[in-house]
C-alpha cells in the first residue's frame, strides 16, 4: 500500500503566504484547567499575548486574519464557581453569558497595543443554514476585514441548543473559513496533527504531514478527545477539513501551546497540513454555478460589456426582471437577445430589483426610503 503520508517539504503550505487566514483556538489553550475534570481556571493571558504579536505579523504582511475562540463557558464556569464535570445546558448557557465578554475583553486588550481593532461576531449553526442570515454574516464579516478589523468568532452558547449548534470550533471555524474565502485555516489543538491512531494510546501511531484527499481509511483513523476541556476530538477536525479543503481552503492542525505558535508554523513546527482543492473563490464560484435559479434580471448591451469585462452589475444597467426570488438567491442574468451572461446572488429582492432598476445607484436610498447597497449583483456572487 502506498503511504497516506507525504513529506514534500516543497509543496507543504506555508502561512506567510496566507492572504486571509483564519485561526481557531481551542479551550485547553485559551483557559488554565486540569485535563479531564472539566475544571478551568483563569485565562492564559501570557500566551494570548505573546499570539497576539503572531497575529500583528501577520496582519502587518498585508493579510486578513479571522479567529476563532473558543474558551467563553469556561471562563464563565471559573467565574460562577460550577462544579467540575459536565454543566447542564442552562448552566453552560449561563457561563458562557458572564464568560464572552471576559473572552471578548482579553482579546482586544491582547491586540489594542498592535493597533488592531476587534470586533466580536456570534453565530449558530443556523445562521449558516439560513441563506438570508449566511450572506448577513459574510457581508458582516467582509465589510469588517475591509476596515482592518480581525473579528473574534464564537459560537453564540448563550442560545444554542443541541438542536442547532456546531458542537465544535472545529467545524465552525471550518465553515467560517469557506464563508470569507480564506486560503488558510489553522487549528490551535492539544496535539500536534492527524496521526494514524491516538498517539497517548497507541505508541505506534504515526502524524500525518499531509493529507491531499480524505479517503474512508483516513476517516477510520480518527479518534475520540483527548482533552477533558475541549469537545471536539480528531472526527470533528476531520470534518472540519473536509468543509475546509472543499472550499478551496488548506487546513493545518498544530499544537498550539508554545509561544507564539503562528511563527513556529512559519519556521517548521510538527504539524499536518490537509491540502485545499483549488482555489477558495474559484469554489465559491463553482457552489453558486450549481444552484438553480429562481428568477431572470435581463440587462442592455452596456452591463453585458461591463459584466464580460468582470464588472459587478449595477441597477441602472438592468432593464427587466422577471421570477419572484428573494435577498440572496440565485439569479440568471440575461443580455438584450436574451443569451444567459451569468448566475449570481442577488442581493435585492425582486421587488426592490424592479423598483430600482435603470436607476443610479445613488438613487437607491430615496426609491427604497433607506440606504441600500450600491451593486445588484457583486462580481464575487457572479459566475460569467
Amino acid at each position: 500500500m502506498a503511504p497516506l503520508t507525504e513529506h514534500r517539504p516543497a509543496t507543504r503550505p506555508d502561512i506567510r503566504a496566507a492572504r486571509r487566514l483564519v485561526i481557531k483556538i481551542g479551550s485547553a489553550l485559551l483557559v488554565e484547567g486540569r485535563t479531564g475534570e472539566r475544571e478551568a481556571g483563569p485565562l492564559r493571558a501570557d500566551w494570548l499575548h505573546a499570539l497576539a504579536a503572531d497575529v500583528a505579523a501577520v496582519k502587518a504582511r498585508g493579510a486578513d486574519v479571522v479567529i476563532v475562540s473558543s474558551g467563553s463557558i469556561a471562563l464563565g464556569r471559573a467565574v460562577l464557581g460550577l462544579p467540575p464535570g459536565p454543566l447542564a445546558l442552562e448552566q453552560s448557557q449561563a457561563a458562557a453569558a458572564v464568560g464572552q465578554i471576559r473572552l471578548a475583553r482579553a482579546y482586544e486588550e491582547a491586540l489594542a497595543p498592535h493597533g488592531i481593532v476587534t470586533a466580536q461576531v456570534l453565530v449558530t449553526l443556523e445562521d449558516t443554514e439560513d441563506r438570508r442570515r449566511y450572506l448577513n454574516s459574510r457581508a458582516t464579516l467582509e465589510t469588517l476585514l475591509g476596515l482592518g478589523v480581525v473579528p473574534i468568532v464564537n459560537e453564540n452558547d448563550t442560545v444554542a441548543t443541541d438542536e442547532i449548534r456546531f458542537g465544535d470550533n472545529d467545524r465552525l471555524a471550518a465553515q467560517i473559513a469557506v464563508t470569507v474565502g480564506a486560503d488558510q485555516l489553522v487549528l490551535l489543538s492539544d496535539v500536534d496533527g492527524f496521526y494514524t491512531a491516538n498517539p497517548k494510546e497507541d505508541p505506534t501511531a504515526t502524524r500525518f504531514e499531509m493529507v491531499a484527499a480524505i479517503t474512508p481509511e483516513i476517516e477510520a483513523m480518527a479518534g475520540d478527545p483527548i482533552s477533558g476541556l475541549s469537545k471536539g476530538g480528531m472526527k470533528t477536525k476531520l470534518m472540519a477539513a473536509k468543509t475546509a479543503v472543499a472550499g478551496g481552503c488548506a487546513m493545518a492542525i498544530m499544537e498550539g501551546s508554545v509561544s507564539r505558535p503562528l511563527s513556529a508554523l512559519a519556521e517548521g513546527a510538527a504539524c499536518t497540513w490537509f491540502l485545499g482543492q483549488g482555489d477558495p473563490q474559484a469554489a465559491r464560484k463553482r457552489w453558486i454555478g450549481a444552484m438553480k435559479t429562481k428568477g431572470e434580471i435581463i440587462v442592455d448591451a452596456g452591463a453585458a460589456k461591463a459584466l464580460a469585462g468582470g464588472k459587478s452589475l449595477l441597477p441602472a444597467g438592468v432593464v427587466g426582471v422577471a421570477g419572484h426570488f428573494g435577498r440572496g438567491d440565485p439569479v440568471a442574468i440575461q443580455g438584450p437577445s436574451g443569451e444567459v451572461l451569468a448566475k449570481g446572488l442577488t442581493r435585492y429582492t425582486a421587488a426592490e430589483a424592479r423598483a430600482i432598476m435603470g436607476h443610479k445607484s445613488a438613487e437607491i436610498a430615496e426609491i427604497l426610503g433607506a440606504p441600500g447597497r450600491s451593486v445588484l449583483v457583486h462580481r464575487d456572487d457572479m459566475v460569467v
